[in-house]
This record gives structure tokens, C-alpha cells and sequence, in this order.
């Protein structure tokens, strides 16, 4: 089988994001390709059933992002992905995963070699037809990669394309217009006093950003527990606590209803559960919630934040990582009321900066900084005597 793009339909993507799809199912691709090229902005411009036909097909094509299945025949993705990404290191590949224990292990392997985020296969076509949450899911993703690829000052068109500077999309975040200058962002002044506790949200490019975060401030580094929620699926939960404590050391387990919270642990919130903090007696605890989504999401990270304030006060430390939609803002500007801190993932290293850039805009930030810069910082914050 051979390359499906037409140098007319590229012509015609020249303002649009253009998107490869490699499933070895032509049904899928066909469903799939349907699903995106009803959105305006989007434009599928090959559409192969291997990984070596990608290769190929990315050698000739400028494609911002690849929608790549892991079980292929002649290539499979996992073996693709590493050599997709010498070709063409900034586009944005997205992996295709069953929600199985398996899935949810190879995914979180493809985002350690550079994958930027995965979606959840559908089981059946009928799902892939029919199931509105993963169509919502594919083009949010698609376009707010899309846009973070195009945005790329290192982007180069490949020989014998053209591109523009920025589609016709929207932002997955509030941005200044581009016809007036950038209004500067304000930043709070932190508290003097050390954090009793950490709370960490992150999204799309989240678990690459918290392998780096983590990995830095090691278990021992610091004494605090820490609090994540990763907008993620039940079962991915599950290894990517796992992953969290090869990468790091740190104890990190999914939370439980009802645990007394203990520092030098990390909790990751379950999927499809909100993660939030009580007081009894002496203790926190934790307790998860099937209380509607906010933002779209469950686990969510506002319902975590707020919860945190009103139980830990001002001494609550938070970073706001990479991802779409502006999940933790909300939430951020209730600790920061309650003099609490938050610092956000700075737009140069965000796969996405719809979450940190929705904090940073609020100005309820003390600090913006590179991903690198992050651990460093809170380090020197929780350390404090």
C-alpha cells in the first residue's frame, strides 16, 4: 500500500495542521481521517498502514502531527517512533493505545523516547464511529499539538514543502492578540515559609515532564509528600506510578480513599477520580471523589488545589506543568489567596502551554520557568529553614 496524500490535498494544507495517520486498519484510517477533516484547521495529508511507509512518507511530507498505533505489521510503532523523530524531531507524535495494563505500559515507554502524548484506542469501530469523548479527545489533542508545532521556533519546513507560520486554529490557552504587543506577566511574591506539602497538575506532555521534575528532586531531597494529578485514564494511573518510582525513587503509588498522607510519598491521583484532602483529627487524609469532571477532566487538578488550601493554609507549594485547556488555574488563584505558591512550566519547554500559560495570564505565579529550572527552585523553597 502506498501513501494515500494527494500534492493537491497538500497544497490546499498549507494553513491547516497536517496530520499523518499510521494504523495497519484502512477502516480506521478511513473513520479516522473523517473524524479529523470535519475541523476546518485539520488536514490529513498521508495515511499509511506501517511504520517503514511512515518513514518514508515523513521523509517527503511536512507533518505537524503523526497519529501512530503501536501493533503493525513489517514496522510497529515503538520501533518507528525513535526513527520518526531523527527525520523530523519536532513533530508531535501521538500513540495509539489500548486501555489494557500492556497499553498502558508501552504508552508510558513511547512518551520516555518522545512520543508527546497517546489516546486511548476504541475496542471496536463502532466506538470509533459513534463515541463523541473520543472525538473530543482526537481533535483537541491534534489541533493543540498541532499549534505547540507550528509555534516551534526551531520548526523548519522539509524540501519541496511549504507551511504557515500559524494555522487557523484555536489556543488551548489565553493568549494576547497577535496584532498587539505581549502584555508582560506579573509574578506574586512566594511565602517566606517552607510548604507542608507539594501539588503538582500537568496534562498533555505531563508524564515527560514529571519523569524530568521528579527525576531531578529525587527522593530524600526534599521532606514533603507530594500530590499529583495527571489528567490520564484508570490503568495509565497505575504505571505511571509506577514509572515515577523507577525514574526517581520516590515512593509513588496511586491514592487511596481514606490514607492518612505521609511525607517522602508521592500520590497520583486514580483515573477517573478526583483527588482531594481532608483533616481528621491530626491527620490528612486523602479522599477520592466521583464528583462531576472540571474542565473536562476527572481527575481534575482545581478540586485538588482547593482542597489542599483550605486543609495545609498558605504553606502549600504548587507547579502547574505542560498541557492543554487551563486546568489549575482556578484552583491555583484559591492558594495563592490563602498565601500559598505557584509556579508554572514556562512556554519553551511546554508541549503544550494551555495549562501553565493559563496561570501564568492569571497572575498568580511566583515564577515561570524552564521545565530544567522547576525542580531546582522548589528544592530550595521546601528546604528552607
Amino acid at each position: 500500500m502506498t501513501s494515500e496524500a494527494a500534492p493537491a490535498a497538500n497544497a490546499a494544507a498549507s494553513d491547516k495542521v497536517r496530520v499523518m495517520l499510521v494504523d495497519d486498519s484502512a477502516v480506521v484510517r478511513g473513520l479516522v481521517t473523517r473524524i479529523l477533516e470535519e475541523d476546518s484547521g485539520i488536514a490529513v495529508i498521508a495515511s499509511v498502514g506501517n511504520g517503514q511507509m511512515a518513514l518514508s512518507a515523513l521523509e517527503r511530507q511536512d507533518v505537524d502531527v503523526i497519529l501512530l498505533d503501536i501493533e503493525m505489521p513489517v514496522m510497529d510503532g515503538m520501533t518507528a517512533l525513535p526513527k520518526l523523530l531523527k527525520i523530523d524531531p519536532g513533530v508531535r507524535v501521538i500513540m495509539q493505545s489500548t486501555l489494557t495494563l500492556k497499553g498502558a505500559d508501552v504508552s508510558m515507554r513511547a512518551l520516555e523516547m518522545g512520543a508527546a502524548d497517546y489516546i486511548p484506542k476504541p475496542t471496536a469501530t463502532r466506538e470509533l464511529a459513534g463515541g463523541m469523548d473520543f472525538k473530543a479527545e482526537l481533535l483537541g489533542k491534534v489541533k493543540a499539538l498541532g499549534l505547540a508545532r507550528r509555534r516551534d521556533p526551531n520548526r523548519k519546513a522539509r524540501p519541496g514543502t511549504t507551511t504557515s507560520a500559524r494555522p487557523s486554529i484555536i489556543s488551548s490557552a489565553p493568549r494576547p492578540s497577535a496584532l498587539t504587543p505581549a502584555a508582560p506577566l506579573k509574578l506574586r511574591t512566594h511565602t517566606p515559609e517552607p510548604p507542608d506539602i507539594i501539588a503538582i497538575g500537568s496534562s498533555t506532555g505531563g508524564p515527560q515532564a514529571l519523569f524530568n521534575l521528579l527525576g531531578v528532586m529525587r527522593a530524600g531531597t526534599v521532606k514533603q509528600p507530594i500530590l499529583i494529578t495527571q489528567h490520564m485514564p484508570a490503568t495509565f494511573t497505575t504505571i505511571l506510578a509506577e514509572h515515577i518510582t523507577r525514574v526517581s525513587g520516590w515512593d509513588a503509588k496511586e491514592a487511596q480513599d481514606g490514607e492518612v498522607i505521609k511525607g517522602g510519598r508521592v500520590y497520583v491521583a486514580p483515573g477517573d477520580f478526583h483527588m482531594l484532602v481532608e483533616t481528621k483529627g491530626v491527620d490528612k487524609i486523602l479522599r477520592l471523589t466521583k464528583d462531576p469532571p472540571e474542565n473536562f477532566c476527572r481527575p481534575a487538578v482545581d478540586p485538588m488545589l482547593r482542597s489542599i488550601s483550605a486543609a495545609y493554609g498558605k504553606r502549600v507549594l504548587v507547579a502547574i506543568l505542560t498541557g492543554m485547556g487551563s486546568d489549575g488555574a482556578k484552583g491555583g488563584n484559591v492558594v495563592v489567596q490563602a498565601g500559598g505558591t505557584v509556579i508554572a512550566q514556562d512556554e519553551a519547554t511546554s508541549v503544550v502551554w494551555g495549562m501553565p500559560g493559563a496561570a501564568a495570564h492569571a497572575g498568580i505565579c511566583s515564577a515561570i520557568m524552564p521545565l530544567g529550572e522547576i525542580a531546582p527552585w522548589m528544592i530550595k523553597l521546601a528546604t528552607r529553614r
